[in-house]
């Protein structure tokens, strides 16, 4: 038993260049139906074909969680107890989110687990699994969280302080929800032209919040950059320690 759930285990593995050609092979045969199972997003009304094709991804989508289920003790390495923490790990709740919505096709008792239609678009969250670029992306955010977060806070706190001070200054907003939203479109530079202010001191207010928008989305973009590019030159070290000319070398930024 133990050896089925070793060769099971290097099976549902990803991003690692020494698996088996099977593993790769599965790694495919997984994106093929993640990408299959949103095609039926980009209809209003719904098909028996399409139906019948939310059944069969979702089916695939089962199998591959409780096969990794089968082998979280190899994967987390807590013994026993990681059987307990692998269906609270994030990919393991993506793909729990993934497959929840279909319940609803199958009987309406289920309806509750499907909040939205759209939350079938989780299911492109998979994706990180299998891209070994998408996963260096998500570990440079992970890295730089705490710098990453502190411009989010920064962005939130002047969002809401020019929407007061827009809301204060200009009559026409007819509540402050629309302060709210005009603040965000003008501090992503992005004025989408709907909402505008229809005095001076409202177009003064508009014009130091572009300027401000251009100054807190640079600081991200800033920060990403460089810590992506530290990675790939840390990976090209680590690929030239290891004689290894690919620079493939993606073992440490696994998700399980």
């Amino acid at each position: 038993m133990k050896s089925i759930r070793r060769k099971i285990y290097k099976l549902v593995l990803t991003n690692r260049d020494d698996l088996p050609k099977s593993s790769k092979v599965y790694d495919r045969i997984q994106l093929l139906f993640i990408i299959l199972s949103v095609v039926p997003l980009a209809f209003r009304e719904t098909t028996p074909f399409l139906d019948s094709l939310e059944y069969v991804c979702v089916v695939v989508f089962i199998i591959d969680y409780f096969l990794r289920w089968l082998t979280a003790d190899m994967l987390l390495k807590r013994g026993a107890l990681s059987f307990l923490i692998y269906p609270f790990t994030p990919m393991a709740i993506i793909d729990l989110l993934s497959i929840l919505p279909t319940f609803e096709l199958i009987d309406d008792a289920f309806h509750l687990a499907r909040v939205t239609r759209l939350l079938k678009i989780v299911r492109l969250f998979k994706l990180g699994r299998y891209s070994k670029e998408l996963a260096i992306f998500l570990s440079v955010l992970y890295k730089q969280r705490r710098v990453l977060l502190s411009v989010l806070v920064m962005a939130i706190f002047y969002i809401v302080l020019s929407a007061l001070l827009m809301f204060s200054v200009d009559d026409k907003f007819a509540d402050f929800f629309d302060a709210l939203y005009w603040s965000c479109s003008a501090l992503t530079t992005v004025g989408y032209g709907d909402i505008y202010p229809h005095n001076n001191v409202g177009r003064l207010v508009s014009m130091v919040s572009s300027l401000v928008g251009v100054a807190i989305i640079a600081l991200p973009s800033g920060v990403i950059t460089a810590s992506y590019l530290e990675t790939i030159a840390h990976m090209k070290g680590v690929a030239k320690a290891n004689n290894d000319p690919s620079y493939e070398t993606y073992d440490e930024f696994d998700f399980p």
